[in-house]
Order: C-alpha cells, then sequence, then structure tokens
C-alpha cells in the first residue's frame, strides 16, 4: 500500500478537499497512489454517509456498478467496487446475483469501506475559512477539530497550493413549505430524513409525498407497501406534467459523458441556463423500474375488487400551506393546465423536493475579491472545474458537483465522477497519471468542433489587502 509523503508542519500541502462525500471520495481514492502528491482532505461530519435517510430497503443506484469511485478511469484500482467485492468474500454471490444497478445500501457500504482504509481522510474537521495569502503564495485553510458530541475541540490552519471544495448539495424546501418544517406537532419531513421519522409517518392517518422524481417514488412506494390495502390514505403530488420515466435510452445516456460535458462548457451561458431546465427528464425523471413496482402494487390492491385509497397528481404545485387546529396540515393546491385550484388536508407531509448546490459564499467570503462571475453573479469555472480567479493568485480552487450551470447535467451524476477527479488530478500535477479518452461517445453534439467559451468577465473589483482573521 502507498504511503502518503511525510508532511512537514508549516509547509503548503499540494491539495487540500473540502468535503468527503462520493465526488471528493473518488478523488482522494485516486490520488492515493500518486506518492508525490501531498493531499489532506477535511469533513466535519464523523464519518461518511450518503443520504442515509433514502436507504430504503431495494432502492438501487440510478448508475451502473461500474460508475463506482474509480473504475471508468483506473479499473486496475485497489478502489473499485469490485475489489470491495472480493474483500468481503462476496464476488461470486453478485457474478450470480446479475446486476448491474446495486442496492443505495450497497453502494453506501462501499464508500464506507473506502473512507474508512484511505490516508488522508480527517472526519469531524470544520472548515471554517478560505483566505488567500499573497505573500506566500498560497492559500489558508481555517478549521475547527471536533469532539464526539460535535463541540469545538481544536483550532488548526493548513496551508495549500490548490482546493478542491466537494461540499455537496443541501436538501431544498420550497417557500411555502418552509414554515411548517421546523414547526413541532404534524410530522413534516424532507425525504433526505424520511428514515429517521419513517414510523411516525407510517403511524399518520393521511400522508401526502410531494415531488415528482425519483426519491419521492421510492418514498411513495414504500408507504404504499406499509399501508393496509383499502385504507392507504396516499396522496402523491408533483410539478411535472407527468410521472415521467428518466431518459435511459442508450444515446440518450452520451449526454452524460467527457464529450457531452465539454461541448456543454463551450455553448453560450443563455444557451447553457436553457438546456439545464429543458433537460430535466435527464436527470430529475423516474426509473422505469420504480414506476413499474409502483403500479404492480397498486394493481394487485385490486385483486377482490374495489381501488387503492391512493391519488396520484402530476401537474399540481403547493401555493401556501398551513396548520389546521395543531394536528393537521391543510395545502393550498394549484393544477396547472387545468388553471383551477382546490385544498388538501393531511397528518403528514413528505417533502421530496430535491436537493441543491450547497452555498459557497460563507466558505468563499475571504476569496470573493479574487472570483471572477458570470451575468448572473455565479462562479465562472473553466474546463478544468477550476474556479476562474484574478490572475494575481497563482493557486487554484477546483469544485466537485458545483458546476451544473458551466458543465450542464453530468455534474450531479456519479457516472462521471471518477472522469472528472481524474482530470483535475491531471491539472494539479501538470501531468497525467491518468490518460484520459480522447472520445466517449458515438454521438456528434455540434456540427463543429468547438472550443470551450468564456462569458465576458463582469467589472473587475479593486482587489484589497486581505488581512489576518479577516
Amino acid at each position: 500500500m502507498t504511503h502518503p509523503p511525510r508532511h512537514e508542519p508549516d509547509s503548503p500541502r499540494d491539495l487540500v478537499g473540502i468535503g468527503i462525500g462520493p465526488c471528493n471520495l473518488s478523488l482522494a481514492a485516486l490520488a492515493h497512489p500518486l506518492a508525490e502528491l501531498d493531499a489532506v482532505f477535511y469533513e466535519q461530519r464523523p464519518g461518511f454517509d450518503w443520504h442515509p435517510g433514502l436507504l430504503i430497503e431495494g432502492a438501487t443506484i440510478q448508475v451502473p456498478f461500474l460508475a463506482d469511485l474509480v473504475t471508468l478511469v483506473d479499473p486496475t484500482s485497489p478502489w473499485s467496487f469490485l475489489s470491495y467485492l472480493r474483500t468481503r468474500e462476496r464476488l461470486f454471490p453478485f457474478y450470480f446475483a446479475e446486476r448491474f444497478h446495486i442496492q443505495r445500501a450497497e453502494y453506501d457500504a462501499y464508500c464506507r469501506w473506502v473512507a474508512e482504509a484511505l490516508p488522508g481522510l480527517h472526519f469531524r474537521h470544520q472548515v471554517d475559512a478560505v483566505r488567500w495569502n499573497p505573500d506566500r503564495d498560497v492559500f489558508e485553510v481555517d478549521h475547527t477539530q471536533l469532539d464526539a458530541e460535535g463541540q469545538a475541540e481544536a483550532l488548526g490552519r493548513t496551508y495549500t497550493r490548490n482546493i478542491v471544495l466537494g461540499v455537496g448539495t443541501t436538501p431544498y424546501v420550497p417557500d411555502p413549505l418552509r414554515p411548517l418544517v421546523d414547526a413541532p406537532g404534524v410530522p413534516v419531513v424532507h425525504a433526505a430524513d424520511y428514515l429517521d421519522h419513517r414510523d411516525s409517518v407510517l403511524a399518520a392517518g393521511h400522508v401526502t409525498v410531494v415531488g415528482s422524481g425519483q426519491s419521492g417514488a421510492e418514498v411513495f412506494l414504500d408507504l404504499l407497501k406499509h399501508r393496509p390495502a383499502g385504507r392507504e390514505k396516499l396522496h402523491w403530488i408533483g410539478r411535472t406534467e407527468a410521472f415521467a420515466p428518466m431518459e435511459y435510452s442508450k444515446l440518450g445516456l452520451e449526454h452524460f459523458t467527457p464529450d457531452y460535458t465539454r461541448y456543454f462548457h463551450a455553448l453560450a451561458e443563455p444557451v447553457r441556463d436553457r438546456l439545464v431546465s429543458a433537460q430535466w427528464q435527464l436527470h430529475k425523471g423516474i426509473d422505469a423500474g420504480t414506476l413499474d413496482a409502483i403500479h404492480d402494487e397498486l394493481y394487485r390492491r385490486t385483486l377482490h375488487g374495489g381501488w387503492p385509497d391512493a391519488v396520484l397528481i402530476p401537474g399540481v404545485r403547493v401555493r401556501t400551506a398551513g396548520r389546521v387546529a395543531t394536528t393537521k396540515i391543510e395545502l393550498h393546491l394549484e393544477h396547472l393546465q387545468q388553471d383551477s385550484r382546490s385544498r388538501l388536508t393531511t397528518d403528514a407531509v413528505v417533502l421530496a423536493t430535491g436537493y441543491r448546490e450547497r452555498p459557497l459564499g460563507r466558505l468563499l467570503a475571504g476569496l470573493d475579491p479574487y472570483v471572477r462571475r458570470d451575468s448572473s453573479e455565479r462562479p465562472r469555472i473553466d474546463e478544468d472545474f477550476r474556479l476562474v480567479l484574478d490572475p494575481s493568485v497563482t493557486g487554484s480552487v477546483y469544485v466537485q458537483n458545483a458546476e451544473l450551470h458551466t458543465h450542464g447535467v453530468g455534474a450531479p451524476d456519479l457516472g462521471l465522477a471518477a472522469w472528472r477527479s481524474a482530470t483535475i488530478l491531471n491539472t494539479v500535477t501538470g501531468k497525467d497519471p491518468y490518460p484520459l479518452p480522447s472520445r466517449t461517445a458515438f454521438t456528434s453534439f455540434g456540427l463543429a468542433e468547438t472550443t470551450p467559451r468564456m462569458p465576458q468577465a463582469r467589472q473587475s473589483t479593486r482587489l484589497v489587502p486581505l488581512v489576518e482573521g479577516r
């Protein structure tokens, strides 16, 4: 096993990763054999976990097992999913199971195995601030070490030439429903916390699931399976015009290739913005198998006559919501096609309303004068996943799963995680430790070869000296 290089106190690291989710875990796994690279990763959580509230029994990830942390750029890596199975003596059972899509719980267990074995990963380390030190030509990363109760135990500072932000996403709650989440009494939970509150939700008289994507479908199916036939008392509503299957044709999946990512990045900013919203079915649709399972379960409940007490309504948005007599919730609904309105009274709500990129403003406040932004004030990100910074900054800040607006629908996709990590490592090292393919799709996405173009930079802000402690 390769050992990390000895690090001298106060000398700059080559790379500091902030956040240890699947993306930065992929980076750490691929960085591990690069003996010349001095890298360290910080995460405020006590250990690795991946959407623990959605590890519903039987739920699978929506990409093949080959989209693990490393395989698509280095199939020989000791950190592959197949290597994990080998260490668990499960290769033969997996071989006979003939599974291309593994369960979420198994993917989570695999990532935990990697996280527990890799050196250089520091959990319970909260990163507080990032600054550029022009005198030393390095970044300063201030962090707080946390104890088992999550309280501050020690303060530290790490110097580094490069940073990789992999802080992930945060659960999104629409404005009309936000006042309900923190109020006591009636269960209103985000799908991200579903399993933690599953018993109380199942015990509720009537349950409403809001959200027509994969998470909403999985939660609805789980509730449906565990409610008595004829007395299901379930509503499933969502804004999309249909409970639509995810685009999963072989050519359609080529939107999740490096070829399409490069093509998308070279498009003009307004075109990119239009495409992201128009391509929702590429990454926000529902797995066809999950839709089949829901229909099968509903059909099974008609066996002895009658229909299940389950209402599925797409094309509906929640206008407002409020509590009724402290024990119920009233949702004010609007049907987008009929232009009609109605009210729904329910005893519990599960918000399968998705995730948003975690805001970086607080973390990067010290770098704000250096960050170049687009016309919508979003950070500009180059083809190699680097924030575009003022030329006076000689170091680089890379992002993982925070570049949807510049790199397209593949940004959050696990299938591109290893390729993005390899791209970052090739750039950081200035070498080619991971040779990457020049072509990855049969589709040609444009009429002519395009070169990456960047939107015109906003007016440059006057740089101010960064004072220690600011």
